[in-house]
């Protein structure tokens, strides 16, 4: 009795069968209503297999029509170590009248380990197929009772009209810039001669006399529109009667222009060049009407 067992044993063990190759197995489904002629249905099976044993791909189905209304448009298999995940695309080409049950066909794949192989089944899937019109359709004066598509959903543009509204403020704020900068506005750039000359003798020195000179002198010819010379003072001062009051001023520039640029052996001083600040920046004072 002792050797028969051992026998057995011994048969059992020689024996290759596979037991249970498959420790986990599932088949990934969508809806399975709601859809119509032309439209795709996409399926995954995931296959984990025991240690040593493949799946044979050959065993799957092949890509192209299935049955006179069904096509698998794509199949493609991913494995990691043993897990195999299998998905295909089939596409429906079935225009029923009414609302029909139709079936994906199951198929059987092929497992192996050595020269050993066994068949693991993938069950068939059912869903139902909708009719793209009705079977029985209504019918109007006119005709043909037709059923318009659902109108598209319309975003919000309240951020596009404030983008916009942004963007053009911002546009007329750099042209009025602009404008400024290059004198555009002629009653604007008369308010900003003197500013203007300010800036300019802010980093001369004495050795720079002629300069400040020059630069005075173009501030004033600008605001009074023409070359202004000494005897004109009068005529100057009816046209801007607000310089009026620093006429002593504007007299003594004139003088000593006069003297610069004509008389023989004129000393100048740090005193002359701070005189001619002050006198541009008086000016400023007034083309601002803070004086």
């Amino acid at each position: 009795m002792k050797t028969v067992l051992i026998l057995v044993l011994s048969l059992i063990g020689c024996s290759g069968s596979i037991d249970e190759p498959v420790s986990y197995f599932n088949v990934e489904t969508p809806r399975p209503f709601g859809y119509v002629n032309g439209d795709e249905i996409s399926q995954r099976i995931i296959i984990e297999t025991r240690s040593g044993i493949t799946l044979q791909t050959g065993s799957l189905p092949a890509k192209g029509p299935i049955n006179r209304w069904l096509n698998l448009n794509q199949i493609t298999v991913k494995q990691s170590g043993q897990r195999y995940q299998i998905d295909l695309r089939y596409q429906v080409f079935y225009a029923p009248l009414e609302v029909k049950v139709l079936t994906l066909p199951g198929f059987t794949v092929q497992l192996s380990q050595g020269e050993k192989s066994v068949g693991k089944s993938i069950p068939a899937w059912s869903f139902t197929l909708s009719p793209l019109r009705e079977l029985v359709v209504r019918q109007t004066e006119q005709g043909e009772y037709l059923r318009p598509d659902s109108p598209p959903s319309i975003f919000a543009n309240d951020r596009a009209l404030y983008g916009l509204a942004a963007s053009l403020s911002v546009a007329a704020l750099i042209t009025a810039y602009l404008g400024y900068l290059y004198a555009c506005f002629p009653g604007m750039s008369r308010r900003t001669v003197f500013k203007r000359a300010l800036r300019k003798l802010s980093g001369l020195s004495k050795a720079d006399m002629e300069l400040a000179l020059t630069i005075i002198h173009h501030g004033i010819n600008r605001l009074n529109g023409q070359p202004l010379f000494y005897k004109q003072l009068e005529d100057f001062y009816l046209r801007n009667p607000q310089y009026r009051q620093i006429s002593a001023e504007l007299a003594w520039f004139f003088n000593y222009s006069n003297r610069y640029f004509f008389a023989v052996g004129m000393i100048v001083v740090a005193q002359d060049l701070q005189q001619l600040k002050d006198l541009c920046e008086r000016c400023r004072r007034i083309e601002r009407g803070s004086q």
